[in-house]
């Protein structure tokens, strides 16, 4: 980025000091910029400027060489993240090959990294549910999980400030399960999602299907154009990185309204190898750092850290920093360091042809998905498993050429396919709470190292009998749902994906009430070194069944403006 601060490495004591540059981190850089503090972002990948390098942001199918396909090779190097959502030609460069940083498998885990200033929040989902109050409350109700240290109330406000720098379309329903916020107009639902939305208003009292609520600025306020953000063209090619602005990420929005400040300093090419410890002050000194491509160790302090490097990777740095305070890792005392990792269940997945509206189809693209809300143990604990899903659904009219074992390849069939709309077609997929377990664990290898010389994660974490039955409960469900619509050629399908491949882990470093089964207290500090915070999907003590990333920046904001007070009263 232009307006950036360069590093000096001859300046290396800041206020504040942040650890990754994705969704969370983007958010503490603006806090702590904002409220005054001297801060330095930590990055591992390259440099990412906003506009500069999307390279691909304009460019149509036929401009590929392999029309956005990999090369056979390609897919036989990288087998892991060829797999991932959104992963083409028109994407790659925002993804790491399965080379530039491997890890141990105990049991098959798909770890999809986004190693760039700006993370992930280049190619995320930018779905932006609230979690309800339940969802905070229901695991130690219900005894699958240890009770949070905060809930809903204290998170509310933080949501509020959140949505509306960040620009959330959507639309206030009033339901429970899924509670309103700060929303910009939603997209419109297609003929058929109308239709879908009528039917399950009439056969289901307690199931509501609602727009979206995404990162997209569907009608931008005067923040967004203070930020110089743009209306969203919904072009739907938000992975190649967005030159508009329109949807949210670290590029466009919280990294340059913190350099704005004067406060920021980034660093890329820089891999965190730990966290330092003062034995005799009790508190974080620093960060030990490696430059990736000249693999010198530089040392940054800072009087408050904030760890954001997503949730495996910072648990990861934690493990990694060892003193003989810690030599289990810092903060370590209860040993659940690296364990309760979660993730959400996204096994399932239905598609359907929509007899009739053959004579209307859509104009333009839909950047956002419609939402069937939770209707599963919300508030009681209904069936024979623990936890609720979330039904992502919609639907959608392709080209005749695009049906599966279409015969028009070329000729004047191809011409007459690709200018005549097929039927109609509805689709659903999950995403299901999963339960934290001790057993789900990430650890790091005795033996095996990377090319800076730090011990590589193992991934220890697998599916269970909750899982199976809360995907079995959702794909009947679904069908019977499909069938109301009026669906034919229903196809139901558990795609076995291994964890991980949802992008959604979550724990590691989990909040709590108590330090003895708890990494971190109610402000997302480490219980025994205080000036250290931890706001990424890390520090999650459950995963709810809403999409975790906006709860991810309410946290951070909160964590940050407590952190800034502590900070100017001289206790950190």
């Amino acid at each position: 980025m232009d307006h950036l601060n360069r590093m000096k490495d001859s300046e290396q004591t800041y206020d504040a000091i942040v650890i990754g540059s994705g969704i969370s981190g983007g958010w503490a850089a603006k806090e702590l910029c904002e409220k005054g503090l001297k801060t330095l972002v930590l990055e591992r990948g390259r440099d990412v400027q906003h506009i500069k390098d999307y390279p691909t942001a304009h460019m149509d199918t036929w401009d590929f060489k392999y029309r956005k396909r990999m090369t056979r090779e390609f897919y036989e190097k990288n087998p892991l993240i060829t797999k991932a959502s959104g992963f083409d030609d028109s994407t790659d460069h925002f993804f790491i090959r399965d080379d530039d940083h491997p890890y141990v498998q105990e049991k098959p885990f798909d770890w999809i990294r986004g190693y760039q200033v700006g993370g992930k929040s280049l190619i995320w989902g930018r779905a932006c549910q609230r979690w309800s109050d339940e969802e905070f409350k229901a695991p130690h109700k219900f005894g699958y999980g240890i009770e949070w240290p905060i809930g809903y109330d204290d998170v509310a406000p933080w949501y509020s400030h959140v949505e509306k720098f960040v620009g959330i379309c959507g639309n206030r329903d009033g339901l429970e399960s899924m509670p309103d916020g700060e929303f910009l107009p939603p997209f419109d639902f297609n003929c058929v999602e109308e239709h879908m939305r009528d039917t399950i208003d009439e056969h289901y009292p307690d199931r509501h299907l609602v727009h979206g609520r995404w990162a997209h600025l569907s009608e931008p306020t005067e923040i967004h154009k203070q930020q110089n953000r743009s209306k969203c063209q919904a072009r739907v090619l938000c992975m190649r990185g967005c030159p508009f602005g329109a949807y949210f990420s670290s590029n466009s929005s919280t990294l340059p309204w913190a350099a704005n400040t004067g406060n920021l300093t980034i660093r890329p090419f820089s891999v965190v190898h730990s966290i330092l410890y003062d034995e005799k002050t009790g508190k974080a000194s620093g960060v030990k750092v490696i430059d990736t491509n000249t693999h010198e160790e530089i040392i940054y302090n800072a009087r408050i850290i904030f760890l954001n490097a997503s949730a495996l990777n910072s648990t990861l740095v934690l493990l990694n920093s060892k003193s003989d305070r810690f030599p289990n890792g810092l903060g370590n005392d209860s040993g659940v360091l690296g364990k309760y990792i979660c993730f959400h269940n996204y096994r399932g997945h239905l598609n359907g042809k929509m007899p009739g509206y053959r004579d209307v189809y859509m104009y333009g693209k839909n950047p956002v998905e419609s939402i069937i809300a939770n209707y599963r143990n919300f508030k009681e604990q209904e069936m024979d498993y623990f936890g609720g899903f979330t039904t992502f659904c919609g639907a959608y009219r392709p080209r005749a050429d695009e049906r599966e074992n279409s015969d028009e390849q070329i000729g004047a069939d191809f011409k007459k396919a690709i200018s005549e709309p097929d039927d109609w077609h509805i689709y659903m997929y999950i995403q299901g709470e999963t339960i934290p377990k001790a057993s789900n664990r990430v650890y790091l290898s005795p033996d095996k190292k990377d090319k800076w010389g730090i011990p590589l994660l193992v991934t220890d974490v697998a599916y269970d009998e909750n899982d199976e039955k809360m995907l079995a409960d959702f794909l009947e469900q679904s069908r019977v749902m499909m069938e109301k619509f009026g669906c034919t050629d229903i196809t139901a399908v558990d795609n076995g994906q291994a964890p991980g491949l949802d992008i959604h882990e979550m724990g590691g470093a989990r909040m709590g009430k108590s330090p003895e089964d708890s990494i971190l207290n109610e402000w997302n500090q480490l219980h025994n070194c205080k000036n250290v915070f931890v706001t990424d999907g890390a520090c999650m003590a459950s995963t709810g069944n809403q999409s975790p990333s906006i709860l991810y920046m309410a946290l951070t904001a909160r964590a940050a403006a407590y952190a800034v007070d502590q900070f100017k009263k001289g206790i950190l």
